[in-house]
């Protein structure tokens, strides 16, 4: 690999160095030979024969540089002071075969200065949930963490009740988050200017070229939030605890705690058990991304010729970046062009699917079988069971919406529609039920479950032999949507 380890010559207030606390009889996982090639990492024999003991802490490489990240952070919307990497160690940078930096990080592997009422380890469902949740994500072409592979092992953790102990080595593209900013701007003022030049020039360096870089990069980092949050919103996913130290400067996916992936769609859905209020629902995300960088925003009015007006016109782009974003995807699920009546169907479907809550992917993936049903029959079977699910008033909205929508299709391209849901509308996500059959036989010594699933996520788009039944089966639309809870 080609190491570029920059973040250890940072300030040593920053960062905490350390090795990790090794895992008790560290075993084989899973591994993702994909990221592993993408990385360079197949390319070192030291790499690839030691990865468990690596990922579990036993072994670490001489060109390895172990640390613990400071950053601070509001979580559900209230100050929530120092936090940190508190089971988390960034153990190397590299630039990888795309040319793309990339952070090792590893998950689970001990106490550092920052873990604050913690035990710095991860139990073996959440490790498994975030591995196939940033695996799914990347594969449906969302900007996100991934990760190199899991450990099991022998450690014991305590959790409601005692647990497999695990780690994970994620890999991301940046592990600075908004946080880190947040935590300058209460712990140490005079590094903003140092820091801020360090993001510009590692992950945003053609923001150099502007007349005033540290706009140009504030507004890249809106923008970029902007288009991950409508992503999630268009494949149906729900991060659930969007706090600003779970933001990535990059606007890529981090930290998957409670997340899930919509079933019945109901936009008010809470999916993490700790949300009381509500304020990470599915429907509130896009605002809560606006409310975050507007936070995140005012500390850079330390550094000299950045005013509040300045910052208002880097956060400016942001409704406007998510609404086209959003739209023209909206309008791609269907196979229609970006334009009035294409929206306008759009949101009448939301609707239908609201108001009867019809699965979310399903009933996207269904509406091939309206318009190709001879060579579609998986999805006709599909559409079979939507309309099943309606009742004679439902039946009477679906049948004057698919006619106006056929016509809208046929009116165009057929054959440019379907590629074009075909490329949009997965068949599977990772749903929860999903996640949790693989769990329950991981904790049983049994992994074949993971790797299937995994397998059958890196082709979400195409229907696959490997794939059951269970796949691709919502709850039951009067089945309560159970919230994930925090404790991993």
């Amino acid at each position: 690999m080609r190491y570029n380890n920059t973040y250890v010559n940072l300030d040593t207030r920053l960062h905490h160095e350390q090795p990790p606390t090794p895992l008790e009889n560290p075993r084989y996982g899973h591994f993702n030979t994909q990221v592993a090639q993408q990385l360079g990492w197949t390319d070192d024999n030291e790499l690839m024969e030691n990865w468990v003991d690596i990922l579990g802490g036993l072994y670490v490489p001489a060109s390895f540089k172990p640390l613990a990240m400071a950053y601070a952070g509001h979580q559900f919307g209230q100050w929530a002071g120092q936090l940190g990497d508190g089971r988390g160690l960034l153990m190397a940078q590299v630039i990888d075969n795309n040319e793309q930096p990339q952070d090792l990080h590893l998950k689970g592997i001990g106490l550092t200065p920052y873990s604050r009422m913690g035990d710095g380890r991860a139990v073996l469902r959440s490790t498994i949930r975030e591995y196939l949740c940033g695996h799914a994500l990347n594969q449906l072409s969302i900007p996100s963490s991934n990760a190199l592979g899991f450990v099991v092992s022998d450690t014991r953790v305590r959790r409601e009740s005692m647990e497999s102990g695990a780690a994970l080595m994620r890999v991301a593209d940046s592990h600075i988050r908004l946080g880190h900013v947040e935590w300058i701007a209460s712990f140490a003022p005079d590094l903003l200017g140092e820091f801020t030049d360090y993001m510009i020039d590692t992950y945003y360096p053609e923001c150099r070229d502007s007349d005033v870089p540290v706009l140009a990069f504030l507004t890249a980092v809106v923008e970029r939030t902007a288009r991950m949050i409508a992503d999630w919103q268009l494949i149906g996913f729900a991060h659930g605890v969007m706090n600003t130290d779970n933001l990535s400067i990059t606007g890529s996916t981090l930290d998957f705690g409670p997340f899930g992936f919509m079933e019945r769609f109901n936009p008010s859905w809470i999916n993490n058990h700790s949300d009381y209020t509500g304020r990470y629902a599915y429907q509130n995300q896009p605002a809560i991304g606006h409310w975050n960088l507007n936070v995140w925003l005012p500390h850079f009015m330390r550094l000299e010729g950045i005013t509040r007006d300045t910052l208002a016109e880097c956060l400016a782009p942001y409704e406007a970046t998510f609404m086209q974003y959003y739209q023209q995807g909206l309008c791609q699920k269907l196979g229609l062009p970006h334009q009035s009546e294409s929206l306008a169907l759009a949101f009448e479907w939301l609707t239908l699917l609201e108001d009867n809550l019809l699965d979310y992917t399903n009933s996207f993936r269904a509406l091939l079988g309206l318009i190709s049903p001879d060579e579609h029959p998986y999805e006709r079977q599909l559409l079979t069971t939507l309309i099943a699910e309606l009742d004679e008033e439902a039946q009477t909205v679906w049948q004057d919406w698919s006619t106006r929508y056929t016509a809208q299709v046929q009116s165009l391209s057929v054959e440019s529609a379907i590629e074009t849901m075909k490329n949009h509308n997965p068949v599977y996500v990772l749903r929860n039920s999903m996640a949790q059959r693989a769990i329950t036989a991981a904790e049983q010594g049994q992994l074949e479950e993971v790797n299937r699933v995994f397998e059958l996520l890196a082709n979400p788009f195409s229907i696959q032999d490997i794939a059951t039944d269970l796949d691709t089966t919502p709850p039951s639309p009067n089945a309560p949507q159970k919230p994930i809870s925090c404790s991993s």
